[in-house]
């Protein structure tokens, strides 16, 4: 590929799961995004999706709704 073409990614996709409630804080328990960020992310760029997906990962793990595996 020629260094002056730009590179063409895929969108960012949503982290959406299909169970799609919302807790007492309007964050939804199967993606954790907040109600303005599911309502954002079609207008997002892929750089604020990302930013977004880095929150998710975070407030899943403080809520002990994702875990790791340990390394033997």
């Amino acid at each position: 590929m020629a260094a002056d073409q730009p590179v063409h990614e895929k969108p960012v996709r949503s982290p959406c799961v299909s169970i799609c409630a919302l807790d007492d804080a309007d964050m939804c328990v199967g993606c954790q995004r907040t109600v303005t960020e599911i309502t954002a992310w079609s207008r997002m760029s892929d750089d604020e999706r990302r930013a977004v997906l880095v929150l998710c990962d975070e407030r899943a793990r403080a809520s002990g709704s994702m875990f790791s595996v340990g390394q033997a």
